[in-house]
């Protein structure tokens, strides 16, 4: 694999790496031996360090800190050695080892997709959940609790005594901390102050100094009717700190503390504030419409009803798994019918959840995110979860214990999917379907296995009967059973083939099985299989020869797109034809049950269609139509990418696009609102639409693409994505021989190092980009990335030599008259005149470059400038002015959506705060900082939080992210 390729999960590699407990490394087999605890250290630190090269002496500072054996290079070369062998495929004796861990000088890779390993998931959902904290905490705690359900014990628990556990453990902890006070947060947001009581009280007593958690405590209370104690959490921990630290509560506190004192309405939940005291619960009712022709299955329904009975005699809860068959074979429609049937059993609710065992993404629906709809059902919204499965299980226990409920788990994929979903106490029933036989569930939990078959002759026929109308089948009867041969008794295809024959009250059966009969032939040569899985296909070829051609035609297109969803304007470009004529097609394909439409305009292929479709395209469509669809799909993104990233202002190399192909379908943005709104639902569209471009030699539009949604990567904190798919950008520019591609993917990866930390990298990638931009003598592009050495040595804290390479920004941006360039740079002189105390000229600096993007419309420079002013004024000890300053930026960044700046603008706030003598709003700017820094996972939260420890006698400076 080339060194920029972005590895996607499962497509090398079948290994899974865990650290979040203790370390383990699993295959398809189960867990790999990894040896003793030094060797197993060392894959500890590879993995931590994911896709990137750990020195041989850092590895050897990890293992004895500062006192390692004369052999030690020797030794971590035998334990590599080892951990290469280990690894191993799943059905070969080749080494897997050879694939993902490589000797990289100065030492060694583990190369492995970040989805493989549960830290960079649970880093992943983190941020997600972050993001949607403010607008959507439903999702937020959807995604957070999914982050904190990849726990599994304390993280690197083995290594305790190892040199390089000692700092990393805390630090994986906090991060763990600081998900579940999000996810706290956000069940509060929506109203779930009920539910987190018992799980906050338990926290504050682990955590007896974390304002966090008893802020959150105290609502909850209040919100509970429960305002004495609410103000008892406050008294304790006034006195705690008084004694212990010297301190008092912090202004946040102290604000709702005053709030629970005078009941102040500002405090109720939005959607409760209206709410009327005592109101009873609603009985949920979460079951699918009844099955209205329902047909058969006489005998497990009769099965069902006595283990109903038996479970109610017994006095304990029955989970009832429907495990035989392949898709198609009826296991929900009888599950759901069933279900209505014995409603009346269960007065306190029905439950129901379609787990997505089977899902087209691949993704089934996580435990946390059944829980979370669950709860929402019984009045506790989506994100009322605690921090670990097993705590998040209890709560939904206790949410059911006493009450008479009935469960329908729908698609399940395993066991372990299921477990966490079952009730603890007696009087709730639950029932399951699945694919798969969940063998763990029988024997772990009591299940009563009920298998489907297909249908026997007669329910087949009293199904077409039931649908079409008993004279047409009696009137028919070899056509009838044809068609039931044909359809091999299975309901789905018996479904399908009975509601187009009602639609078509007129059509001879005898016509609609002699064309059954055509498609099962026509496949019979292709069948990998006998049986029912085959006719599924069978009458999937069915229902696409109804198609208009058209329609036929975009159905096969559909399966090259690269998933997991699409628009529209997308499907248009596939196709090449105008967006008109494309959303009726879209609307055929749906109607004919073979496009799923996600929501308005956002559609999706169901798994087995999209194979089949791909199939199809392969078989039908030449080799040039598809490589031309493919084209004009890749054109899409990247016209759309590009158009996007202009309306934000984040173009500041201009580059010429590949050109357009005809028949390209753009997404017709119109702002920087529909902008960000696009960028954010066609994230994993674009990230996959990279691999898409490499994978069929359109490596312009790979990096391109690249290069056109940077910015977005960078403002969204994914910069684990912005290195992978950096890396991918600079594989193909020099496989294309491209120096100005090169350059850029230099200093793309650069600015994606720098906001990881990781500074030595970011400093040779700056310094290759500026060799090329200096060898093109491209000015523009020299000057940006001189930008990104004066960011590289702020950092490091070396202003002088920042300030030197914003000058010469400046003067290269100056000599090609380049406003936006001037702006920025001008912005950037000014920063770091203010970090060397000249703070006069860093005022007139900034106040030009705030005029030049006012000008241009150029809110995020405005914003970035607007906090360069703030520190120009607090160190001139100008109060009012630095706080006006700070106020706009950190108003424009949160507004733009720039959650990383947003950030740094309120860490320094905290500084200004903290120079004019207000040590508490300097906590509470700090905490609001380190609370986006934390969700990020950005390496300038450690700083922050330590000057949040010492800020009652520090006097230094804050050295906030920038």
């Amino acid at each position: 694999m080339a060194a920029g390729e972005r590895r996607r999960p499962g497509r090398e590699t079948g290994v899974d790496v865990r650290v979040l407990g203790p370390l383990e490394v699993r295959t398809a087999r189960g867990p790999l031996p990894l040896g003793g605890t030094k060797q197993r250290a060392v894959l500890a630190m590879l993995a931590l360090n994911l896709n990137e090269v750990v020195s041989t002496d850092t590895l050897i500072d990890g293992l004895w800190g500062g006192r390692p054996p004369a052999s030690a290079t020797n030794i971590v070369q035998v334990y590599v050695s080892r951990l290469r062998k280990t690894l191993l495929t799943e059905e070969e004796s080749e080494p897997l080892g050879g694939g993902i861990l490589h000797r990289r000088r100065p030492g060694y890779a583990l190369d492995l997709d970040p989805e493989r390993l549960d830290l960079r998931r649970f880093q992943r959902l983190s941020r997600e959940g972050a993001r949607e904290l403010a607008l959507a905490p439903a999702r937020a705690a959807s995604a957070l609790q999914e982050a904190l359900d990849l726990w599994y014990g304390q993280p690197l628990s083995e290594f305790t005594a190892e040199p390089f556990a000692q700092a990393e453990i805390p630090r994986l902890e906090q991060q763990r901390l600081r998900a579940l006070e999000m996810r706290l947060q956000a069940d509060l947001a929506v109203g779930q102050h009920g539910q987190v009581i018992t799980e906050l009280e338990d926290l504050v007593v682990r955590h007896p100094f974390r304002e966090g958690l008893h802020e959150l405590l105290m609502l909850g209370l209040y919100r509970s009717g429960r305002q004495a104690e609410a103000l008892g959490v406050y008294r304790r921990l006034s006195r705690s700190l008084a004694d212990e630290l010297g301190v008092d509560p912090g202004r946040s506190l102290q604000h709702l503390h005053r709030q629970i004192l005078r009941n102040d309405p500002a405090l109720l939940p939005a959607r409760t504030a209206t709410s009327v005291p005592g109101r009873t619960t609603p009985v949920p009712r979460q079951l699918p419409p009844p099955i209205r022709h329902f047909t058969g299955r006489a005998a497990e329904v009769a099965a069902l009803d006595a283990l109903l009975a038996e479970a109610t005699a017994a006095g304990a809860p029955v989970v009832i798994s429907a495990i035989a068959g392949t898709a198609g074979i009826g296991k929900t429609t009888l599950a759901v019918h069933w279900a209505h049937q014995v409603a009346d059993r269960f007065p306190d609710g029905q439950l129901y959840v379609n787990l997505r065992g089977f899902d087209p993404s691949g993704q089934p629906m996580v435990p946390a995110e059944a829980v979370h709809g669950f709860l929402d059902a019984l009045a506790v919204p989506l994100e009322r979860l605690p921090v670990d499965l097993e705590s998040q299980a209890a709560l939904y226990r206790s949410r059911l214990a006493g009450k008479k409920m009935l469960v329908v788990l729908d698609n399940a994929r395993d066991t372990a999917q299921v477990r966490p979903l079952l009730p603890g106490t007696p009087g709730c029933l639950v029932l399951v379907t699945s694919r798969n036989r969940l063998t763990g569930l029988i024997a772990g939990a009591g299940a009563q296995p009920l298998t489907l078959d297909v249908f026997t002759h007669d329910e087949a026929q009293a199904l077409l009967a039931r649908r079409c109308g008993e004279h047409r089948i009696a009137a028919e009867p070899r056509a009838t059973t044809d068609i039931v041969t044909s359809c091999a008794r299975l309901p789905l295809a018996l479904t399908m083939v009975a509601a187009r024959a009602a639609a078509q009250p007129t059509f001879p059966l005898a016509t609609l099985a002699d064309e059954l009969r055509e498609a099962q032939a026509r496949l019979d040569a292709l069948a990998s299989q006998d049986g029912p899985a085959s006719d599924v296909r069978s009458v999937f070829s069915w229902s696409y020869r109804q198609l208009s051609d058209q329609a036929a035609r975009l159905f096969r297109l559909l399966g090259l797109h690269p998933g997991p969803h699409l628009t529209a304007p997308a499907a248009a470009s596939l196709a090449g034809l105008p967006l008109a004529r494309v959303r009726p097609l879209l609307a055929e394909l749906s109607g004919s049950h073979l496009l799923a439409e996600l929501t308005p305009g956002r559609y999706a292929l169901h798994d087995l269609l999209r194979a089949y479709a791909t199939e199809l395209a392969r078989t039908v469509d030449t080799g040039a139509d598809r490589c031309a669809a493919t084209r004009r799909l890749l054109d899409h993104y990247l016209q759309s990418c590009y158009t996007a990233a202009q309306l934000l202002h984040w173009i500041r190399i201009p580059i010429s696009l590949v050109e357009q192909c005809a028949g390209v379908s753009l997404a017709g943005l119109a702002d920087a609102g529909q902008a960000l709104a696009w960028f954010a639902a066609e994230h994993p569209v674009l990230l996959a639409a990279v691999d898409q471009a490499v994978s069929a030699g359109l490596d312009t539009h790979a990096w391109q693409l690249v290069w056109s949604m940077e910015m977005f990567l960078d403002w969204r904190g994914h910069w684990h994505d912005w290195v992978a798919v950096g890396r991918t950008a600079l594989a193909v520019a020099h496989r294309l021989g491209d120096p100005l591609a090169q350059a850029l993917a230099h200093r793309g990866l650069a600015g994606a190092y720098i906001r990881l930390g990781r500074l030595d990298e970011a400093i040779d990638e700056a310094r290759q980009a500026l060799g090329l931009f200096e060898q093109l003598d491209d000015r523009v592009g020299q000057a940006h990335t001189h930008i990104n050495f004066a960011r590289l040595f702020e950092r490091q804290s070396r202003p002088a030599e920042a300030l030197h390479h914003a000058r010469r920004a400046l003067q290269l941006f100056e000599a090609v008259d380049h406003r936006e360039g001037r702006a920025r740079a001008l912005n950037t002189v000014g920063w770091c005149h203010a970090l060397l105390d000249d703070h006069r000229q860093a005022l007139t600096c900034c106040e030009r470059a705030l005029t030049l993007f006012r000008e241009m419309g150029d809110r995020h420079g405005e914003a970035a400038t607007w906090d360069s002013l703030g520190l120009a004024h607090s160190r001139l000890d100008h109060h009012a002015q630095a706080f006006d300053c700070y106020r706009h930026a950190v108003e424009l960044f949160r507004e733009l959506g720039n959650r990383f700046y947003e950030a740094n603008a309120l860490a320094a706030v905290g500084e200004a705060r903290r120079r004019a003598g207000d040590t508490h709003a300097a906590r509470d700017a700090w905490q609001q900082a380190l609370t986006i820094l934390d969700q990020l996972a950005h390496p300038d939260a450690e700083r922050l939080r330590a000057r949040l420890e010492q800020l009652d006698g520090a006097n230094a400076p804050c050295d906030s992210a920038r």
